[in-house]
């Protein structure tokens, strides 16, 4: 493997989105990435559309880079197996409640007393400090109960709504792989392991709250809580006479030029709803339905022209399809259509990520369940009769 984490083995006890993202992002950047499966596999393999059986699309974006090994860890055997491994890792990951690691004999005092200097990484719903420690949590309930839908319903929506993208699991993913080469980082300054929790709640909470706090960030407060400009109902792509567009006129400068380019360049000094940025700010709800109104008028061609020209932000809205057809994705090579050994041709995502040395690589496809079961006993050192009674014990799996 390439990339700047060349060289660090991670055992990857993750499943479904939160933890498989953030491992994923580890194996691309050159750890090397064993993923530990239950004997049916991760459940995500099971979201279709898929072409065979346990190889579902989400699966397939999650879990690059990675080697799968089946491991039964409900049979204690299947748990020496996984401290065996552990011996010879820099990191272990989970995203389980730490309750169930402990029944399992996996909790960090069982992992770091076989190998002291584990960085040992829970990702779970919220933290063990608190009265929710032991509580259940999925993207749904973590958006719930950080305040999404309620916000959604906030600004306009008729009723609350999740948000149409698993959220939660994606940014804490990203807190997850932030965490991880964090600890790393430590470890090879002090030689010291150590065990790091991720929480959804509290991190999905530091996203929206950052925002939203508002006026409730004062002693006492000065104002309500809820940033007014991303909760205006207006804050939205504009509709113009074909279709739509999504503009941001932001700063003094960009206002001024608005102006200018619809011919009414004194009304940037008079009205006061667009003098000050302050000023839009305070009074944000007119602003959006005045603009609204505006660029009802023209075709979305006319005004994105117009708004080139004015050097003022704007694009055009666009749909799934639309975005698979872009000219600048198509110009960098987001998009790669690449030859899975089980699944054919599919479509695969570049690393979002640009390096001038150590680049990382995506050069592993997403595995087979259990595919890679007999190269990583190997190479921790399982001579092939133990191996052997361990397929047969159904202890592990090889696919």
């Amino acid at each position: 493997m390439s990339g700047p984490l060349a060289g660090v083995r991670v055992l990857d006890l993750t499943s479904v989105v939160m933890g498989p993202y953030a491992t994923q992002i580890l194996g691309e950047y050159g750890a090397d990435v064993i993923k530990v499966e239950p004997p049916e596999g991760d459940v995500m393999r099971l979201a279709g559309p898929m072409r065979h059986a346990r190889m579902g699309h989400l699966y397939l974006n999650t879990n690059r880079n990675k080697r799968s090994l089946v491991i039964d860890l409900k049979r204690p055997a299947g748990r020496e197996v996984v401290l065996d491994l552990a011996k010879r890792a820099d990191v272990l990951v989970y995203n389980i409640r730490p309750q169930a690691m402990a029944r399992l004999g996996l909790a960090y005092e069982d992992v770091s007393a076989a190998n002291p200097k584990i960085i040992y990484v829970g990702a779970f719903g919220f933290s063990q400090r608190g009265p929710y420690a032991a509580r259940p949590a999925y993207d749904d309930l973590i958006q719930g109960m950080a305040g999404i839908p309620w916000l959604v319903e906030s600004a306009g929506a008729a009723e609350p709504r999740y948000a149409p993208v698993i959220l939660a699991d994606r940014i804490v993913g990203l807190q997850l792989a932030v965490a991880i080469t964090s600890a790393l980082l430590h470890c090879e300054r002090t030689g010291r392991g150590q065990r790091v929790d991720v929480p959804m709640y509290e991190g999905l909470l530091s996203v929206v709250l950052g925002e939203h706090l508002a006026g409730r960030v004062f002693h006492p407060p000065e104002g309500p809580a809820g940033y007014q400009r991303s909760l205006t109902r207006d804050r939205r792509p504009d509709r113009t006479l074909d279709g739509y567009v999504c503009i941001l006129i932001y700063t003094d400068k960009h206002w001024k030029k608005f102006f200018e380019a619809i011919g009414e360049p004194e009304t940037f000094e008079r009205d006061a709803r667009f003098s000050t940025h302050g000023e839009r700010t305070r009074r944000i709800d007119e602003v959006y339905t005045y603009l609204a109104a505006v660029i009802a008028t023209r075709s979305s061609a006319e005004w994105l022209e117009l708004f080139e020209r004015a050097d003022i932000p704007a694009a055009r809205m666009y749909s799934i399809d639309d975005i698979l057809e872009d000219e600048h994705l198509a110009a960098i090579g987001y998009f790669k259509r690449t030859e899975h050994p089980s699944e054919g041709p599919i479509t695969t995502l570049a690393i979002p990520t640009e390096w001038s040395d150590s680049k990382p690589d995506a050069a592993r496809h997403a595995p087979r369940v259990g595919e890679d079961t007999m190269e990583v006993l190997r190479e921790a050192g399982y001579p092939g009769k133990k191996i052997d009674a361990l397929l047969a014990a159904g202890v592990v799996v090889q696919a």
